[in-house]
């Protein structure tokens, strides 16, 4: 390509990408708010529908299993219909299944609506983050994708907040804060309207001269087609689904689903149940349950910060390896202490939350980096899917988690799946930060893939040799 080709990936950072950025964290905001809402919510809603344990277990988990077919089908969707459309309809869908959860009168109900939300929130994964994805240019990629996902914790944050200033609305507490979430995704819908399609996303479907007007549009006359870094013929084959399990992006596929599970397990589980987990370490008292959760979400944001400049600092892969390392540590650590205090325990907490802070965000950063356009959002979805399925059955069984084996025991379960994610991101995670989306998304897929266990340079030697 020539060097006067002014590339998008090279862009300057403008104010348009930044509203983008903004509008796009609505979606994780409302996320992290409705996921974490339900905690708070079950205070109140145990007594109103005399919920037993395997009953509120189910609710904690309809949403998540709602994600999983959300992700997996809409992120699919969202490839083939482009993200603009699905960007605007996910929106409605959060608002509407939120008021309907408000006003269920049995089990079944709420479960069937909380599940329908967690489809809503599942697709909004994919949709706002591809699309954002596609604008960023490569030097503020990862941290602006990435903030969009600490967003979530802010959400969550809310949530305990909200629920703290409802406890006293009586026996209806819990309808009002599972309407809630619908005030959030009307304003987020609100702002979102008039954003213009990906133009990575209309050139990967041969339409050349509506990209270009976007292009023109969004960054100026000095740019065109050629600056995306693409060619037409990149986008002129039709990917399906199962693109992403070939031999070019499976081992990618996996390392996503992975690492993306092992993040979340402990995370669901802590946000839905925080109350009760605080309860069993000994903690009591609304200071202590809604007043602990809320520090707790609050060190997640706070834990964000510093990631969010490692992110491009030092790289995708070492700030994955050090988060899943300290996590391990500290939420292993309270097994090992005879007769632990309530404040080690919350102590352990707080170092997940922080370490999980600095990192979780790499979620959204990792497969929009890894895959192109047209199976990125599909790639997202998936990844979103399969990570709800431990998540999903983690927070079912997290009550029953903490009665058989303890507070320390039951983070100790989550030592041993943040290990599992630590093996897998030292095995198979390439470093994808500083690159431009033709770079980190290339068919072949080998420079990236090999960088990591440093392959490339040894095959490069033994072609010279037998050359």
């Amino acid at each position: 390509m020539s060097s006067s080709v002014h590339l998008i990936d090279d862009a300057p950072l403008t104010r348009f990408h930044k509203k983008l950025t903004t509008f796009s964290s609505g979606g994780p905001f409302i996320d992290g708010y409705a996921l974490s809402i339900i905690g708070i919510a079950l205070i109140t809603m145990t007594p109103a529908l005399d919920l037993g344990p395997s009953e509120i277990g189910m609710v904690g988990a309809a949403s998540l299993v709602g994600i999983f077919f959300g992700g997996g089908v809409f992120g699919w969707v969202t490839d083939k219909v482009g993200r603009h459309t699905m960007y605007i309809l996910d929106l409605i869908a959060l608002a509407v299944f939120s008021i309907l959860s408000a006003f269920s009168t049995d089990i079944w109900q709420l479960v069937l609506w909380r599940f329908l939300l967690g489809v809503a929130i599942g697709a909004d994964y994919p949709i706002a983050t591809s699309l954002l994805a596609e604008f960023l240019p490569k030097k503020h990629r990862g941290r602006l994708l990435g903030a969009t996902f600490v967003v979530w914790a802010i959400g969550a944050a809310a949530a305990f907040a909200v629920g703290y200033a409802l406890r006293d609305a009586g026996p209806d507490a819990w309808r009002y804060m599972l309407a809630s979430p619908a005030i959030f995704a009307i304003i987020t819908l609100l702002f979102r309207l008039g954003t213009p399609e990906s133009p990575r996303w209309l050139l990967s479907r041969g339409r050349v001269d509506e990209a270009r007007a976007v292009i023109k549009k969004v960054y100026g006359e000095k740019y065109d087609i050629e600056s995306l870094g693409e060619t037409t013929e990149d986008g002129s084959k039709q990917a399906k689904f199962t693109d992403i399990f070939n031999r070019k992006f499976w081992r990618r596929t996996l390392f996503v689903s992975i690492f993306w599970t092992a993040q979340v397990i402990p995370l669901f589980a802590v946000y839905t149940f925080a109350p009760d987990l605080l309860a069993s370490f000994g903690m009591d008292g609304d200071a202590n349950l809604y007043g602990g959760s809320l520090l707790i979400s609050l060190i997640f944001v706070v834990g964000g910060i510093p990631g969010l400049w490692l992110v491009e600092r030092i790289g995708r892969r070492k700030l994955l390896l050090w988060s899943f390392g300290i996590i391990v540590v500290a939420l292993a650590a309270p097994a090992f202490i005879p007769n632990v205090a309530p404040q080690t325990l919350f102590t352990a907490l707080a170092i997940f939350a922080l370490a999980s802070g600095a990192s979780s965000f790499l979620e959204v950063v990792y497969p929009n980096e890894l895959f192109p356009t047209e199976i990125r959002a599909t790639a997202v979805g998936f990844g979103t899917a399969i990570s709800r399925v431990g998540s999903a059955a983690s927070t079912y069984l997290m009550p029953v988690a903490i009665i058989s084996f303890g507070a320390a025991g039951a983070l100790m379960i989550g030592a041993g799946i943040s290990l599992v994610g630590l093996i897998a991101t030292f095995l198979l995670a390439p470093e994808t930060a500083n690159r431009s989306l033709s770079e980190t998304t290339s068919r072949d897929g080998r420079s990236e893939d090999a960088e990591h266990t440093n392959l490339e340079p040894l095959n490069v030697e033994l072609e010279g040799k037998l050359s």
